[in-house]
Order: C-alpha cells, then sequence, then structure tokens
C-alpha cells in the first residue's frame, strides 16, 4: 500500500485542531477494504514460494492444487512434478516425478484427488487422465471419448484442452474442463466431459458446453461445490495489458448433454451451462502487490490452479496460484479468497 503525503494549510491545520478539539482523539484511517465484489474477498497472498527450489527441483509451473487425504496441499507442475505442501506456510515436504507410460514427461495440467489418495493428473498434450499411486507408478488411463482428441484423432487442438478437474457427487463423478473449443464448435465455447465411476474404474458420461465471456478466455481450472454446482475460472493474456481472470459460479442443471452433438454452433436446442459472475480478479485491492509486467492490477498473474480448502463463517475458503512458466517476468502468487455463494 502507498502511503499518502498530506499537504495542510494554516487554515485546515487549524480547523483540524478545532476539530479535535471538539470531538475528542482522532480516529485512526479505516483499514482498506478487501473486498473484490460483494460475494468475494481477497484475504492475503503470498509469494513466498517465487523462483525457490526443493530438493533439486523448480518449485513453479504450478497448475493445479488439491487437499490431500492428510490436509497438506498437493500442488501440480506442468513439468511432470507433484509437490506435497505444508497447508499452513506452503512450505515443500516432499516432490513426486511423473512420466506416462514410456517414461515421457508429461504436460500436467489438471489434479483430482481420490478417496484413497489416487491421483487423478490430465495431461493436455493427447489429451489424459491417468490415475498415480502416491509414489507415482501409473496405475490405469481413463478412456477419451474421440471428437475430444487431438487432431488428427480428434478435433481438439494440442495444449488446448484438458486444463481443469474435479470430483463430484461424493466422488463418483470426475468432470474435465477443455481449455478451448473444439475444430468446428463456436470460439469460446468449450466442452466439459464427466466420467462415471464404475467399480474401481471409470466410463464417459455426460458432455455439457460452458460459454467463456470472449474468444479469448479460456478454462484453467474448475472445482465442484458439495451441492453439484462449480466454481469456474476463465483466463486470458494480452501482450502488454496482462491478464484477465474471472471467477464464475456456474450450473450444470438443466444443460444439455452435448456428447452427441458434432459441432457447437449456438443452436437453440443446446442449453449452455449457466454461470454467474462472482468477481474479476482485477477488482480486488492490491494489498502491495507487485507486477514483473504490465497488469491491469498488479495483483494479477497467469492464474490457473484452483481449490476449495474449508469454510469460514459462512464462507468458503478458496485459494488460487499462478503459474509462472519459469519466466523472469511472472510470480507463483497463492491467493486467498473468501467466497459467498
Amino acid at each position: 500500500m502507498q502511503l499518502r503525503t498530506v499537504l495542510a494549510t494554516t487554515t485546515a491545520a487549524l480547523a483540524a485542531a478545532a476539530c479535535l478539539a471538539a470531538t475528542g482523539p482522532a480516529q485512526a484511517a479505516a483499514p482498506e477494504s478487501h473486498a473484490c465484489s460483494p460475494s468475494v474477498s481477497l484475504d492475503r497472498f503470498s509469494d513466498a514460494l517465487d523462483k525457490t527450489t526443493y530438493d533439486g527441483t523448480f518449485v513453479g509451473n504450478l497448475s493445479a492444487l488439491a487437499v490431500d487425504r492428510d490436509g497438506s496441499l498437493a500442488a501440480l507442475s506442468d513439468r511432470s512434478s507433484l509437490f506435497s505442501l505444508d497447508a499452513r506456510t506452503l512450505a515443500p515436504r516432499s516432490v513426486v516425478p511423473l512420466a506416462d507410460e514410456n517414461g515421457a514427461a508429461l504436460d500436467s495440467e489438471g489434479l483430482a484427488i481420490e478417496k484413497d489418495g489416487t491421483r487423478l493428473i490430465t495431461s493436455e498434450t493427447e489429451p489424459s487422465i491417468r490415475r498415480y499411486g502416491t509414489d507415482g507408478t501409473i496405475l490405469d488411463r481413463l478412456p477419451v471419448p474421440a471428437s475430444l482428441q487431438v487432431a488428427p484423432a480428434g478435433r481438439a487442438t494440442s495444449n488446448q484442452t484438458f486444463e481443469g478437474l474435479t470430483l463430484m457427487n461424493g466422488g463418483r463423478t470426475l468432470l474435465a474442463s477443455m481449455e478451448y473449443a473444439l475444430s468446428g464448435d463456436t470460439a469460446g465455447t468449450v466442452r466439459f466431459q464427466t466420467w462415471q465411476r464404475h467399480g474401481k474404474g471409470w466410463k464417459p458420461g455426460a458432455q455439457y458446453a460452458y460459454r467463456t465471456d470472449a474468444a479469448f478466455l479460456g478454462v484453467p481450472e474448475v472445482q465442484a461445490l458439495p451441492d453439484g454446482r462449480l466454481l469456474v475460472l476463465e483466463r486470458g493474456f494480452t501482450p502488454g495489458v496482462g491478464n484477465t481472470v474471472r471467477l464464475y459460479l456456474a450450473a450444470l442443471r438443466h444443460a444439455t448433454d452435448t456428447s452427441g452433438v458434432e459441432n457447437l454452433t449456438g443452436q437453440s436446442g443446446v442449453r449452455l451451462i449457466t454461470k454467474t459472475l462472482l468477481t474479476d480478479i482485477a477488482s480486488c485491492p492490491t494489498l502491495g502487490a507487485t507486477a514483473k509486467q504490465p497488469q491491469p492490477n498488479p495483483l494479477l498473474d497467469n492464474i490457473e490452479g484452483m481449490a476449495i480448502t474449508g469454510h469460514d463463517k459462512g464462507r468458503l475458503k478458496v485459494l488460487l496460484v499462478s503459474d509462472d512458466n519459469q519466466n523472469a517476468v511472472q510470480t507463483t502468487r497463492f491467493y486467498y479468497l473468501g467466497v459467498r455463494v
């Protein structure tokens, strides 16, 4: 927060003194509001892990967060590393390397943790969803509908596929969000694919359509609420201007199953996922944050990860993290939000 220098004339000073004599001791200046909107407040932020290493591994490139069974935070790097962080201090506790079946690195983007501790992790290059043990061993791989696969096998574009991942319905439904539209779909219309648990495996289920605010905005993360609604992040970047990051409350109820719809072009028979804007992160107070490149608000960076970490006084405790891309002009930053839904 920057201090303001107040220049007072003699007349103003005398008036203030008279006021003080009449009303008693001066009141302290009102604290800065933490409100981003009527629904969202920014409690604090932390840059503690920016440009750090742990056990020889760069701590950054963070694209997803999840609360683990022991209450610690799991933080996924898109450079094939899964960190365990202390939930209070963010200090790394361990790191597990990840790879595909051939030992090659992943472009790991989405993370969800099953009740038994199994890690569900997406890679956006094929795309894929693999199940890993806590030691990084691959257990199996979920089937992906043909249309969502990267061309020429399907209609998706590499690096624009599964970004968000969340478990719903008590862990019986898995939902992955595509980052951008498929070829043949209207720009800004992205597909959310679900899987249903069958025994220890997963089978593709219904699919839904979600419309971002603008064609240049993608969906980097989704998180399920206990009542079946979703928190959805939308994100974009404009060189020389900075990031756009918005948080929405979305509902699948009444949305059309689009798994049988080849092209989404705004046709009247397709009901989209409904959404309500909770806040634009650019509206949050800076709380002293600084940016290393132009931003609409110096608090902003390339926010990609989100986790619901608890409840407090009727608010959801929501944690966001930015992916610094191991870039000198970007920051690994954690954002602690209070969200009323």
